[in-house]
């Protein structure tokens, strides 16, 4: 589809007000098929979902970049620069309209510097969730975590404001240092053979994070060599507390942050499922002993 600007450009020149604004009208209706046109094009051109959303994405500012220039060139016919145009544009739309103008420059910041990009988990402010879309005015999260555990989708989508990228604290999971700790932590009786049952704890969380334990490794030497970072140790590791109902022991493991709900149940059930064949470790609940007047100990729960 070839279209003749110098003809489009001529016809978009007239004085009358009227015929500007229909002139106005019609140009961005043409705007709006053309993206149309492209965008279905594209959609059944291209299978996979990310490179479709790009391309998308990129047809859509090139068009409203042209409609910028051609609506513009219908109201300031006598401006023949167009760092003029610009200019005067600029300078009307910062009075009224600073906050949009916030949010456009933070999409060019967003395009610009990268802090994320779709796909990407992050958290906000008090938002987090998986980036599903970047626009001129807001992106786009599906939300994860607030009341469901795990960080695991909540179903909401939320819309953010793009000026919140200079305003609030940005964490991307998927950036720089790949991986999470994650702490588990179970409570055993006092009566408990506490030693044992921490080994246990100790090799079932080496077992399920071994291969994770070394990617992250890996990924520090990268990482270090960017930003100042202590090593830590990436082994699991279990640590040991009293509380009032018993002796906490606390699982402390690197994981993958979309795979944290999952490691923590392979670690959980593997945790049943030894304990369950040891009749010296056992589970610890709130409670409450007294003794009655033959001196016997009694448990009750609380």
């Amino acid at each position: 589809m070839n279209f003749d600007v110098d003809w489009l450009l001529k016809f978009f020149t007239y004085s009358s007000i009227q015929v500007k604004f229909i002139s106005s009208f019609i140009a961005i209706l043409v705007f709006i098929v053309v993206r149309r046109v492209l965008v279905g094009i594209i959609s059944n051109k291209i299978e996979d979902s990310f490179m479709r959303y790009r391309w998308q994405k990129t047809i859509t500012y090139v068009v409203f970049f042209f409609a910028v220039i051609t609506i513009g060139r219908v109201w300031f016919k006598g401006v023949e620069s167009i760092a003029t145009y610009f200019g005067l544009l600029s300078a009307g739309i910062a009075i009224a309209l600073r906050d949009p103008i916030t949010n456009i420059t933070g999409w060019m910041f967003i395009l610009w510097r990268s802090p994320f990009t779709v796909g990407d988990r992050i958290e906000i402010g008090e938002n987090a969730g998986d980036v599903i879309d970047v626009n001129f005015f807001k992106f786009t999260i599906m939300e994860i975590g607030k009341w469901i555990d795990g960080e695991s989708s909540t179903g909401r989508i939320i819309h953010v404001p793009n000026g919140k990228v200079f305003t609030e604290n940005l964490a991307n999971y998927g950036k720089g240092f790949k991986y999470i700790w994650n702490e588990l932590p179970i409570l055993v009786t006092f009566e408990s053979d506490w030693k044992k049952a921490k080994g246990i704890l100790h090799d079932l969380s080496t077992q399920h994070t071994s291969q994770v334990s070394k990617a992250a490794a890996k990924k520090f030497q990268e990482v270090s060599k960017l930003f100042m970072m202590h090593q830590p140790n990436f082994k699991p590791k279990v640590y040991t507390k009293i509380e009032d109902s018993g002796i906490l022991l606390t699982v402390r493991y690197l994981c993958n942050p979309r795979k944290r709900r999952a490691s923590s149940q392979a670690i959980w059930e593997g945790a049943l499922e030894a304990f369950s064949t040891e009749d010296n470790i056992k589970f610890a609940y709130p409670t409450i002993r007294y003794y009655n007047e033959k001196n016997e100990v009694i448990n009750k729960p609380s």
